[in-house]
Parts: structure tokens; sequence; C-alpha cells
């Protein structure tokens, strides 16, 4: 009778702890906010710090009520298909099938559920809200916040969820192969969080223009972020925060497939550092910090892809590579006369790019192939969204601007938008 008992409690048993994992995770992915918002007033002028706090806190408010408005349902439709395979929706609200079971909502080689519904639409949340920081980031110092913030509503409601649909949500891409490859396959995100996000950063960017003083007579001048401990600080929250963004999107608690994910996802941060402090080193004949600091973020961004899939030398080669690439980015986005102030397009973009490609070249079913089911997953999602982001923030320019005035810009956004300073007893920065 005891045995009986015990054998009908292991479902329950197995469901509460992978479950109780993945709500570990949330809470790691929830931190990465913190980790976003240090890193860019670190790396940004005391007098816009308020504004960029701003900005992060409530693009996690907006992006989980926009996500559970309708996000949520765009990207997991199920069978409510609008067209098959690009675009369903399941209905605006979040709430559970009336048939909903937990122990068979996400079972996993018939030891039942691995998580509940309520688990799986926080978790999914917090990867929607990512997405808009990515963008924050890139146009620091010099967006109007108002004009933020509808792009942010749109992007994070409508696109993010329907190119994520394409992968994670059964769509067409899920689905897509050539030859012997396996499928497209973003493990945790690099194409689907982190070029989403880039590539709206990049045509943001590329229509605000840059900050006053940045680019003068052919010239690239460094603006200086007024606070390095914060950045610091924010990477080594990222970098904590990145075992749940990857850990958790085993979608249990597995211990030999979390266990290795986690050391893939380590070592490519790790290996990413050394790689853009070496280069940097070479390059400018300095041992820049805030290189290493996107070195780190560019191997974290290069194995979410394929965190899953690679070994040991494989995460390594992926972060060496990430960390050269992020050095070369942020040189060639400033010779375009793209002003990042974070570096989110050489991280993200570029990285995020490199890390999906590199499945066709570590991954398991490595090959031509492979490479080619990458790349056109790449090319789509990323035609995807800068036709997506140009379709929003052109009108947004039109009405209301996307750009604050000169003397904003000049006297900074926090007095101007928010009517406080972060530092009030002190004037670190003049210009």
């Amino acid at each position: 009778m005891q045995t009986t008992e015990l054998t009908s409690q292991i479902p329950q048993l197995g469901l509460t702890v992978h479950n109780l994992w993945m709500m570990v995770s949330i809470m790691l992915v929830f931190i990465m906010h913190l980790g976003f918002s240090t890193l860019e007033i670190g790396l940004t002028r005391s007098k816009n710090t308020v504004n960029i706090l701003f900005k992060n806190m409530m693009i996690v408010a907006v992006g989980l009520v926009t996500y559970a408005i309708c996000g949520f349902n765009l990207m997991y439709p199920g069978d409510f298909g609008c067209i098959e395979g690009v675009l369903g929706f399941a209905g605006f609200g979040v709430g559970p099938a009336a048939d909903y079971d937990p122990l068979t909502y996400h079972a996993v080689d018939g030891i039942g559920g691995t998580y509940t519904y309520w688990t799986d639409f926080l978790f999914q949340g917090m990867f929607a809200a990512t997405a808009a920081t990515i963008v924050s980031g890139a146009v620091a110092e010099r967006f109007r916040l108002d004009s933020f913030f509808i792009f942010s509503i749109l992007y994070v409601g409508l696109v993010y969820p329907i190119v994520g649909s394409w992968q994670w949500g059964g769509g067409w891409l899920s689905s897509f192969s050539i030859g012997e490859s396996a499928g497209f396959h973003d493990f945790a995100g690099s194409t689907l969080v982190h070029t989403v996000g880039g590539w709206a950063a990049l045509v943001a960017v590329y229509l605000v223009g840059p900050r006053i003083g940045k680019y003068v007579d052919g010239k690239i001048n460094a603006i200086q972020g007024h606070n390095i401990p914060l950045a610091a600080i924010g990477v080594f929250l990222l970098w904590f925060g990145w075992f749940g963004f990857n850990g958790g999107s085993v979608l249990s608690a597995d211990p030999e497939t979390t266990s290795k994910v986690l050391v893939t996802t380590c070592m490519a941060a790790a290996a990413g550092a050394l790689s853009a402090v070496i280069v940097s080193l070479v390059l400018f004949k300095s041992y820049d910090l805030s290189m290493g600091i996107n070195g780190i973020l560019a191997g974290l961004v290069g194995i979410t892809a394929g965190a899953d899939q690679m070994g040991v030398m494989d995460s390594i080669w992926i972060g060496i590579i990430a960390g050269a690439i992020v050095v070369g980015a942020v040189a060639f986005f400033d010779r375009l006369k793209l002003d990042d102030p974070v570096g989110a397009l050489a991280v993200h973009l570029a990285c995020g790019i490199w890390g999906t490609l590199a499945v066709g070249i570590f991954g398991a079913k490595a090959g031509m192939d492979q490479f080619l089911v990458q790349l056109i997953g790449l090319a789509a999602t990323g035609a995807t969204c800068i036709i997506s982001s140009l379709v929003i923030l052109l009108p947004i320019k039109a009405l209301l601007g996307l750009r604050v005035s000169e003397i904003e810009e000049i006297e900074g956004l926090d007095m101007h938008e928010h009517q406080m300073e972060a530092y009030p007893d002190f004037r670190i920065d003049s210009h």
C-alpha cells in the first residue's frame, strides 16, 4: 500500500521539482533587468541616469502587461491559426484551457508535467521585455520617452511574439529544414530575442541620429560613461542571470542537460572576455574594461542559440570568436556613424547573428545544410523586424518626433523629462 501511494505521488513530486527550477530561472532572468539598468547608466552620462532607470523599470511593467493582454497568445497560439505557421492568435488575456492539468501541461518522456501554465507565462514574459531593453540602451541619451514607449508597446506586444511563434510557438520555422539538417535551432534566443531587439535598435539608432558631439569633422569622439563600477556590476548581474536565461530554457530540471547548459554558457562568457580584452589590447594598446564587459556579453549572446548542443571546447571557440566580433563591430558601427552608447548593436545584433550561425558550424547537425537553415531563419526574422520597426517608428517620427530638443539633450533628460536628478549634490559631467 505504501509503495502504491509513493508511486502515485511521483508525478506530483516531479512536477514540483521541475517547476521549482523554472521559478528560480524566472527570478534569475528578472535580475537581468537590474543588470541592464546598471550597465546602461554606467556607460552613459550622469545627466541621463534617471531617464535610463525609468525606461528600464517601465519596460518590465509594459512588457509583462502587454504580454498578458495579447503577446503570450500570439507567441503560443496553439490551434488558433490565422495564417498557417506564420500568424495565430488564441485570444486576449491569459488563462489555461478548460481541460488544463498541470501534470500533463508540459510532459517530458513520461515523467509528467515539468511546469505549470502560470510558470510558462511568467518565464516567457520575462524574455519579452528583454527585446525592448536592447533598444533602450542603443538609443540612450537622446530618444523621446513617449515615443520610446509607444514603440515598445507595439514591438513587444506584436512583433516579438509573432516572430517568436515561428520557432517556439510551433510555426513554420520550427519545421523548416534542408537536406540532412535538424531544422532551425535557437535554444534560448540568439535570434528570437537578441537579434529581434538588435534589428529594432539598428533602425532606431539610424532614424534618431547620433548624440551631439559624437561625430565632429570626420572624427569619432569618445563620450565617457560616468560610472564604470556600475557597468561592471551590471555585467556580473547579467552573467548571473544568464544561468536562468539559458538554464531555464531547458524547460525542466533535467540534471544532465541543465548542468551542461550552465557549463557551456559560463565558458563562452569567460572566453568572450579573454578574447575581447586581447583583441582590444592589440588594436588599441590598452586594457579596455568596457571591451571586457562587452566581451562577456558577446560570449553569452553567442552561446545562447546552441548552449544545449555544444561541448565545452565548442563553447570556448564560440566565445573567442564572439569576443573578437564585438570589438570589430563596435568600431564598424562607429565608422558608419551609428551611435550606440552601450554597444548593444555589437553585442546583441552582431553576436546574435554569430551565435545563430554557430549552430551550423559547431552544433549536433553541423554542416552546410544546417548552416543554410540557420541563415535563412536569420534572414526571415531580420527582414521582418527591420520592416516592422520602420512601419512603427516612421509614423511616430512624423507625428511626435523621435529625438529630444538640442537644449534637452545638452542639459540632460533627467531634468527635462523627469524634473529630478540622480545625483543632486554632484555635477559629474558638464557636457
